[in-house]
């Protein structure tokens, strides 16, 4: 029998934090400005005592920060209290579950307005701490005790992946490469460079310093170069690898009938889906996402709608090999074809397909609990044409946003219109 919702929802605003390192500011402090920046998009106004809840997104405040009960933090920041305020944790994608369980609080008829958030902050850690805190996301009795890290289990897929198909490191390359292009056209970015600003800026600082410049041809050759881009776990090198970031981001979810109150231009949720797998090393398959293929076809059934008919998509790229195969799980590409896509400009801001126009997490940054959030706000923009030189080359009237928890355990999609 299809899924559907009890009642229409629509997002009438939407907000973020800049994404990036932030010393001497906590969660709550990017939340406050998260929740300014939706408040603003909110282009009829809203009145904050008009929320009755909040949905925090949140992988690990207790082990980054040393500080758990996080959502009720949040509402008092935000001038929110009394209203119920819950953490939702499923690992990077604790944001993207979030926002499916505000909307079924108002697809169910229990509340009319929600504050759906994200909220992560990584940097107060060293790099060390960060690995240990992001590998409890996956199997602690099995795999950790193997040695792997998270930067190993996506390089097992890339490897897996590359003997099925026939991809290259290179292939992986030119999805960093697309995603910098796109994140240097975004004031939010963390890394808002291109590969080309990139070399250059090392150039500069070589020649600043008396030191040899480096002589690199295009940025494939920089691309290779171990000293500048050095191997993570093989294949996948420092720019194949989404980085350590703070941020947050914020939602406002109101039902259907009211949203014109709020807006001139919602942006209506018309599919979500969710589901989860088991842990990576009890796969038969390494290079696919059986979660992500189950949440897409949910969402897609409950929009009525096929991969062909979304005009933009944020998919969870936190290495570049996840975001082919995200492009595969959703049946945008066959299997096997999506890393040849993403060579031939497929996926490009001015192809048929666009994918991660902000940067995706890649280059926008990846706070771990606020990515799923974020990737709302950029689907946001695009969808209302507010994206600057990062607009899509096409009308985006359809979004789809993908967030993905762990190896892959986890996963919501959701499916937005424009109308």
């Amino acid at each position: 029998m299809k899924k559907k919702l009890g009642r229409g929802v629509a997002i009438v605003g939407a907000g973020m934090s800049n994404f990036g390192a932030f010393p001497g500011k906590a969660t709550r402090d990017l939340f406050v400005e998260a929740f300014s920046d939706m408040i603003a998009s909110v282009d009829k106004g809203l009145d904050p005592n008009d929320i009755e809840a909040l949905y925090i997104g949140n992988y690990s405040s207790d082990l980054f920060e040393g500080q758990g009960h996080t959502a009720p933090f949040m509402a008092d920041w935000t001038g929110l209290t009394p209203r119920p305020a819950t953490r939702i944790e499923d690992a990077c994608a604790s944001s993207g579950v979030a926002l499916r369980q505000g909307i079924i609080a108002i697809a169910s008829g229990l509340y009319d307005v929600v504050l759906v958030g994200g909220i992560e902050k990584m940097t107060d850690l060293p790099t060390s701490e960060v690995t240990d805190t992001l590998a409890t996301a996956s199997d602690v009795l099995y795999e950790i005790p193997a040695g792997f890290t998270f930067p190993g289990f996506y390089a097992a897929m890339a490897t897996a992946y590359m003997d099925r198909y026939g991809a290259t490191p290179e292939s992986f390359m030119r999805v960093g490469l697309k995603n910098h292009e796109n994140g240097a056209l975004n004031e939010k970015a963390q890394y808002g460079a291109t590969i080309r600003q990139v070399m250059d800026s090392k150039i500069a600082k070589a020649k600043a310093k008396g030191r040899p410049e480096p002589t690199w041809a295009d940025e494939m050759e920089f691309m290779h170069d171990d000293r500048a881009n050095p191997i993570i776990a093989w294949p996948m090198r420092l720019f194949d690898c989404s980085p350590i970031s703070d941020g947050a981001a914020a939602l406002l979810l109101v039902s259907e009938d009211i949203a014109k109150s709020f807006s001139a231009d919602p942006l209506f949720v018309i599919g979500t889906g969710q589901a989860s797998d088991v842990a990576l090393h009890d796969r038969q398959d390494l290079t696919t996402l059986r979660a992500a293929k189950l949440a897409g076809e949910q969402a897609y059934e409950m929009a009525g709608l096929k991969p062909e008919d979304i005009k933009a998509a944020e998919v969870h790229d936190c290495f570049t090999i996840a975001e082919v195969i995200a492009t595969e799980d959703l049946g945008f590409f066959p299997p096997g074809k999506g890393y040849e896509a993403a060579e031939e400009g497929l996926t490009r801001r001015n192809g048929p397909k666009p994918i991660n126009t902000s940067g995706g997490l890649k280059s926008k940054g990846h706070p771990v609990g606020a990515s799923g959030a974020g990737q709302v706000v950029e689907i946001w923009k695009q969808a209302h044409g507010s994206a600057g030189e990062r607009q899509a080359a096409h009308d985006v009237n359809l979004g789809l946003t993908h967030n993905v928890g762990g190896t892959g355990q986890t996963c919501a999609v959701h499916i937005f219109e424009r109308r």
